[in-house]
């Protein structure tokens, strides 16, 4: 929603009134507008770090379509609820099946559905807060819309991957996983392209930004356990990070050659 409108302000106010002794935190209001792919990547990397039985609010593209069947849903996972729209973005936060899936049955008090974050899921956020359960505000359902995210691919001694978010610094974070890059690498050596090949290829894994000197490209395996690439000291401010200086954007390859 932004932080320059009075949107964020009006659903914080909305939830003081009618729950006073909430505790919200803000994950984040600089998503990029619609921006599922952003919203997703930021959901799934915060909401393991909240204790159990957290409402979660998505306010990122909440419109519904009444003719496409796109509704307002309340998700259950892990422990967690979760208000958004059913329009694919749980797929991209989850790595398995909710355990459990609920359409809002919720009336608004206005006629417009222009602001349904605050109309619709500030509702149900403090039904949930105060101890309510789904089934009082929602009718239960089996399956929700699907987002397919681009993943890594391993042909024979080649790993492809891509860029899928780019942080505040500047870093850029790829679609390898840990676990990924493990499994297929074996422990042999290898070589990381960037840029199209422009550049010297990486051939080592760091632990840290500062295992090599100031001004350096590094590879790592994020504290979400994605494989990224920073420039040691770098940022956006400065115009020395890996955005800048190497030209990685959203969807650049990645290539991994396996010696």
């Amino acid at each position: 929603m932004g932080l320059k409108d009075h949107y964020v302000a009006a659903v914080k106010g909305s939830i003081y009134c009618s729950l006073p002794d909430a505790r919200i935190v803000d994950i984040t209001h600089q998503i990029d507008p619609f921006d599922l792919q952003q919203t997703a990547f930021i959901v799934r990397n915060a909401f393991r770090h909240f204790p159990k039985k957290s409402v979660h609010i998505i306010g990122v593209k909440p419109e519904i379509d009444l003719g496409e069947d796109l509704m307002h849903v309340l998700v259950e996972y892990d422990g967690h609820f979760f208000l958004g729209a059913d329009n694919g973005i749980f797929s991209l936060i989850f790595d398995r099946h909710p355990d459990r899936i609920f359409e809002l049955e919720l009336s608004q008090d206005i006629d417009d559905m222009t602001f349904p974050t605050r109309d619709v899921f500030v509702k149900a956020a403090c039904h949930l807060a105060r101890g309510g359960t789904p089934e009082v505000i929602g009718r239960q359902r089996q399956q929700l819309r699907k987002l397919s995210a681009l993943q890594p691919i391993a042909n024979g001694n080649t790993i492809r991957g891509s860029i899928i978010y780019i942080d505040r610094y500047g870093n850029a974070v790829s679609n390898i996983s840990k676990s990924f890059f493990r499994d297929t690498l074996k422990s042999r050596p290898f070589e990381l392209y960037i840029s199209g090949g422009n550049r010297a290829p990486l051939r080592e894994i760091s632990y840290a930004y500062n295992n090599v000197s100031p001004g350096d490209a590094v590879a790592l395996f994020n504290s979400g356990g994605q494989l990224e690439i920073a420039i040691n000291g770098g940022s956006e401010t400065t115009g020395g990070s890996a955005r800048s200086l190497l030209g990685l954007r959203i969807g650049h390859p990645i290539r991994i050659e396996i010696k």
